[in-house]
């Protein structure tokens, strides 16, 4: 009994940390806002199924490397308070980690979304 309640505890942290990067960080709440359009689209279009797992996929992927990003950040500031060289480039790096991701998972969505999309259009002329 005790292992279960410690195994819940340790999944409260992480729901927490989530919960506080989509509250205070606005490339994690643009990410969310993204990826809840991407999911409707996927819906309407229709996307196949091993399409959607790898929209799904890409979505898990930016979201933990922002959720890093912010950890990231918060440790940088915490051990640097002060500007420094090597904090920067943490950060910035954990950023870039961030915008790699992001940039692969718009790839992904044009190509898998690109041709229904085209289709429907095609359709209402």
């Amino acid at each position: 009994m005790k292992e279960w309640r410690r195994l819940v505890r340790s999944f409260s942290y992480a729901l927490q940390g989530i919960v506080h990067t989509v509250k205070t960080q606005r490339n994690m709440q643009i990410h969310v806002a993204a990826a809840t359009l991407v999911l409707a689209a996927a819906w309407w279009l229709q996307i196949p199924r091993s399409d959607v797992l790898l929209v799904f996929f890409s979505i898990g992927l930016v979201f933990s490397l922002e959720l890093l990003n912010t950890a990231v950040e918060a440790v940088v500031d915490l051990v640097s308070p002060k500007w420094h060289a090597k904090a920067k480039i943490a950060k910035d790096a954990s950023a870039g980690a961030v915008l790699v991701a992001a940039i692969l998972s718009s790839g992904i969505g044009i190509t898998i979304f690109g041709p229904p999309l085209l289709k429907k259009i095609a359709d209402w002329m």
